[in-house]
């Protein structure tokens, strides 16, 4: 229950434009900081997919970065 309810947040959260509308951010990942959490939250669980999205958006928005690096689910 609770799951479905994360999924669907997350899902309405990129039907208003993501990073890009919220924080004037984007995202130096493919597929998106987002994406990867849904699908993590999908494939392992509410508590193991959360803990994986947190640790990718750690690493996600260096100013830096130049190039979108690809950085599928494992």
């Amino acid at each position: 229950m609770v799951k479905t309810w994360v999924l669907k947040a997350i899902r309405r959260y990129q039907r208003r434009g993501g990073a890009a509308a919220h924080f004037n951010l984007s995202c130096n990942f493919t597929p998106s900081c987002s994406e990867y959490t849904y699908q993590a939250i999908a494939k392992y669980g509410l508590f193991k997919g959360v803990k994986l999205g947190l640790k990718r958006i750690k690493r996600c928005n260096d100013p830096d970065c130049i190039t979108v690096k690809s950085d599928p689910l494992p």
